[in-house]
């Protein structure tokens, strides 16, 4: 069975980058990433969504058994969101509502997109 580590560098095979580059996208240093190579070690949960994001797989690809292959598109099912963002802050807000503002902002969200 393969490792986490096993599937990124697959993944950095596949397209074609380099260890250096990884490093300097994920800021993860080259001798941890040499390590899970020589070690066969895992990176820190910590760091999973920047390499997936880096990878651009989701975190379900890279943990899970799923095979990648080549150029499938994404899981259109799954987002990994940054809370930094614009749209992370809007899903932390739309968590903390009560169930009918919910419901009042999906109503909202339809007639925008009737209106686009």
């Amino acid at each position: 069975m393969k490792t986490i580590s096993d599937k990124i560098f697959e993944l950095l095979r596949e397209k074609g980058m380099s260890q250096k580059e990884f490093a300097q996208r994920t800021g993860i240093a080259e001798s941890s990433i040499s390590d899970w190579k020589k070690k066969r070690t895992n990176p820190v949960s910590d760091k999973i969504l920047i390499i997936c994001e880096v990878l651009d797989v989701t975190p379900y690809e890279l943990l899970s058994g799923a095979e990648h292959t080549g150029n499938r598109s994404r899981d259109n099912n799954t987002y990994v969101i940054s809370k930094e963002t614009e749209i992370g802050m809007l899903v932390e807000t739309y968590q903390k509502l009560n169930t009918d503002a919910q419901k009042r902002v999906m109503g909202y969200m339809e007639a925008l997109k009737e209106l686009a």
